[in-house]
């Protein structure tokens, strides 16, 4: 046995990475990895935590969440929100800019990196808004450290404009210089605002009205023109919460092109359906919207062949009353899931529909990649951050709203059964959740993270008819 010195060494566990289980031991010293293998062959250690019949995973990343802070505090805020994240086994978030005020200048991200760190029980990442009025401060959001930038296409809460597509390529062209990676709310505006007009003047104000304004061809139709742009400009985009099969033909289109797209999807596209409309009207709300049974498999196939990279949440609280009102033009869209995603899905690995490497893959490793963050994050490799997560396969347990660590208690998950638990979470080496209960004293112990490898060149297919190329003297 060495006589290098750990803080901690996670023992006797099942060790998950992308492509293989083993049964291993991990050493922890000043919040990295220090080593991994047999017990035999850790270094001395001032703690030993043994998790015998375990599964010890690298922690999650959830690189969509709304945790409301600064602006909705009745809705979510970074304590509250980043608890639910460690009991759902999530080490990492990035969150997105449509707050009060939102993320779109130098001034704004830093009073949000602020409050941020002053609550966080994990790691985060902040997303730099970008459109049509927020060009001129990419530069800015650059210096303060964004993860991303997210673009909306389509309106959705928080009412951000949609810039129109010149705009759209102009901002890609921006992006594309940074090497910074656009996440896209990819749905056709003017479809989208000309339907609900015309329900709303036919009256129509349940449940199937918001889907109907939202049709798959709003999703096809961005994701296709989105992918162009991004061809043409050499932009680096992630398309956020797939939600039908028809997306999955420009995706792949996209890909087989080199373009440098990526994509993820949700717990609520694979699992729920119209079938759920009726149990749960207005709290299904969600954009874009849970749709028809048929789109649930071609997206699940998707995920695991890799067509689709990651898994995350789309975490978007809210208050019950904001998500019961009987007119569905005045239901708060979206619902909690950072504290769910993890049990959902490790219920889908028990039921024989993915491996838990595969989870591991588009849980954490693909999202570390993906925003140059590994092998910091997304791995239990020597030298990376100690995030863990340590679960329990076998441990059965039921959805309660109520029982959630998120401010908000309405989701369409309350009393589903899952099976397979996050027990154990540690974020750089200290347990933030332990036993299932938070871990006091945690309260800022997240930190910012921001890109450790170096993005490529942008490829860019017609440099010269770029607006930088237009406007040169």
């Amino acid at each position: 046995m060495s006589a290098t010195k750990a803080d901690l060494v996670v023992a006797n566990g099942r060790i998950v990475t992308p492509d293989s289980v083993f049964e291993g031991s991990i050493a922890i010293k000043d919040g990295k990895v220090l080593a991994v293998g047999d017990l035999e062959a850790m270094p001395l250690a001032a703690e030993l935590f043994d998790a015998a019949g375990m599964h010890i995973l690298p922690g999650a990343i959830d690189d969509h969440v709304h945790f409301r802070d600064p602006g909705y505090p009745h809705k979510e805020d970074w304590e509250s929100g980043t608890a639910a994240a460690a009991f759902g086994g999530v080490t990492c978030v990035f969150d997105m800019p449509n707050t009060i005020p939102p993320t779109a200048n130098g001034e704004i991200l830093a009073a949000k990196h602020a409050i941020a760190a002053s609550k966080a029980h994990i790691d985060f990442g902040l997303y730099g808004l970008l459109g049509d009025n927020t060009i001129a401060t990419v530069p800015e959001l650059i210096a303060g450290g964004v993860i991303g930038f997210k673009l909306y296409m389509g309106n959705t809460f928080g009412k951000i404009p949609s810039p129109d597509t010149g705009a759209t390529l102009e901002c890609f062209e921006v992006a594309a210089a940074t090497g910074k990676r656009v996440s896209l709310h990819a749905e056709n505006n003017d479809i989208m605002e000309r339907r609900q007009k015309r329900l709303m003047a036919a009256g129509r104000k349940d449940q199937w009205a918001h889907l109907a304004a939202r049709p798959s061809v709003v999703a096809i139709e961005a994701v296709s023109r989105a992918a162009i742009l991004a061809e043409w400009t050499g932009a680096r985009i992630h398309v956020l919460h797939i939600s039908t099969a028809e997306e999955l033909r420009p995706l792949r289109e996209a890909k087989a092109r080199g373009v440098d797209i990526t994509g993820e999807t949700c717990p609520h596209y694979l699992l729920l359906s119209t079938d759920d409309y009726n149990r749960v009207p207005g709290i299904i709300a969600v954009n874009p919207p849970v749709r028809e049974k048929q789109n649930q498999q071609p997206i699940f196939d998707a995920l695991i062949d890799g067509t689709i990279d990651v898994i995350a949440t789309d975490h978007a609280p809210h208050a019950y009353e904001e998500k019961t009102r009987n007119d569905i033009w005045t239901v708060d869209c979206g619902f909690p899931g950072v504290e769910t995603q993890m049990p959902l899905m490790l219920t889908q690995v028990n039921a024989g529909r993915m491996s838990i490497t595969d989870y591991v893959r588009m849980s954490a490793y693909n999202p570390a990649r993906i925003w140059g963050l590994y092998p910091r994050k997304g791995a239990l490799l020597p030298g990376s951050d100690a995030d863990i997560a340590i679960v329990d396969l076998g441990r059965e347990h039921t959805i309660r709203d109520a029982e959630t660590q998120s401010r908000s208690k309405v989701s369409p998950w309350d009393g589903y059964r899952v099976k397979g638990l996050p027990i154990h979470t540690l974020v750089r080496g200290r347990f933030v959740m332990k036993d299932r209960k938070l871990v006091g004293g945690t309260k800022g112990w997240g930190r910012s993270v921001h890109a450790i490898q170096d993005m490529p060149e942008p490829a860019v297919m017609n440099a010269e008819h770029s607006m930088h190329a237009i406007t040169r003297p």
